[in-house]
């Protein structure tokens, strides 16, 4: 798994899935079809094809890693709840945003009860349910849920943590429907974060600069200073 893991970073999936395959046969040998392994086995293949934009197998491998997690585990375990999660990013990527809906509150629910309302892994759910109702255009909804997880963040990984500058990255990109100034504010906040933790050369710090040189651009007309964020990204 270790290995296939490297390779699905580096965005080689064909080896990463040739790894996952080979961990998956070999736990379901020596574990067994319905252990917790053989579950993550599943789960990582699933996330591989959802990268591959394969979403009919990507929910087959996901869903044999959610039957074996409530059969084995139980409905309210957290690797459950990492299950529902990785559903839901695919329906999400589907375009099939009540489903998505749908799986991120399951997840959400026993995050809940599991981890504690001030959990990072609660966080996360707030946060991809937040991206969806922004998506769907109920934007006072997404702000709600976007701030929730920013709060968890700031409190419990500080002020300087990538996950914080994505809470950051999330608020300004629901503002960015109409309230600009708002928009360039969280940017920057999610701008001064990952320029430190990150650096200046990291994909993220580029998407930021990207947004920010548009909003500049499109909607604040000051075409020197867009120029200089799109230079950088």
């Amino acid at each position: 798994c270790n290995i296939g893991s490297v390779y699905s970073i580096q965005g080689d999936y064909p080896k990463a899935l040739e790894y996952y395959f080979k961990a998956l046969e070999i736990y379901k040998k020596v574990l067994g079809k319905e252990h917790p392994h053989t579950a993550t086995s599943y789960d990582y293949i699933g996330i591989v094809y959802n990268h591959q934009g394969d979403y009919p197998e990507a929910l087959e491998f996901h869903l044999k890693a959610l039957n074996i997690r409530k059969i084995v585990l139980g409905e309210e375990h957290q690797d459950t709840a990492s299950s529902y999660n990785n559903i839901g990013y695919v329906y999400d990527n589907q375009g099939d945003y009540p489903k998505a809906l749908e799986y991120y509150f399951k997840a959400l629910d026993i995050n809940e009860k599991v981890l504690g309302k001030g959990h990072p892994g609660t966080a996360i759910s707030y946060c991809n349910i937040g991206s969806v109702y922004s998506i769907q255009g109920d934007y006072p909804k997404a702000l709600e849920l976007h701030f929730k997880a920013l709060d968890i963040r700031e409190k419990v990984l500080g002020k300087e943590h990538p996950d914080t500058a994505v809470s950051y990255t999330c608020i300004g990109s629901v503002y960015i429907q109409g309230d600009y100034p708002k928009a360039l504010e969280y940017y920057f906040k999610a701008l001064n974060i990952t320029e430190k933790v990150l650096g200046k050369e990291h994909p993220n710090t580029a998407i930021l600069y990207c947004n920010i040189g548009r909003i500049l651009c499109n909607h604040q007309r000051d075409y020197s200073k867009a120029l200089e964020y799109e230079f950088k990204a």
